[in-house]
């Protein structure tokens, strides 16, 4: 089904782990009355699972699994979608995708809180710093649906909301 057959929009929120994908796409989907969509949680109740990553520490999700599993979910429409990657999914399925950007001393702190620690933690900083996850968006998708927006402090998961809710 074509972007422009869709009765609501799709949007992704992507990002380094801890920009705030998570809270910013509940917030937009309790705004706009979307659907939230947390791509994790999917894989993890359905194990749709390509095996596990012991030096990282977690499982490996199995991104065609999780297409096919979302395939009928996206054609239809009025969903927002959260996840760290984004190059996997279909460019057709999304009319608008926000990657969350955060200060690298931020990110660091908060990955520390979580748990993460040594290469996974240090990977994941530098995935901000390289700008990794904003290139990964621009190559998958037309640039002018792909915007950028800063996830630093508590103020601006509001500020965002407001923002991608009006798409």
């Amino acid at each position: 089904m074509a972007a422009s057959a869709r009765k609501a929009p799709n949007i992704l929120i992507t990002g380094t782990p801890g920009t705030g994908k998570s809270t910013l796409a509940g917030q937009v989907a309790e705004r706009t009355g979307l659907h939230h969509i947390d791509v994790g949680a999917i894989a993890k109740d359905s194990a749709l699972y390509d095996g596990y990553d012991d030096e990282y520490d977690c499982p490996v999700i199995d991104d065609d699994r999780i297409v096919d599993e979302l395939e009928d979910k996206m054609a239809a429409g009025g969903n927002v979608v959260d996840y760290h990657g984004c190059d996997f999914f279909p460019e057709r399925w999304f009319d608008v995708v926000f990657v969350l950007r955060v200060d690298n001393t931020l990110l660091y702190d908060r990955l520390v809180a979580r748990g993460y620690a040594g290469r996974k933690l240090a990977d994941n900083v530098e995935c901000e710093i390289l700008q990794t996850i904003v290139e990964e968006a621009r190559e998958s998708y037309a640039s002018e649906i792909v915007h950028e927006l800063r996830s630093d402090a508590p103020d601006d998961v509001d500020i965002n909301a407001r923002r991608t809710g009006n798409v």
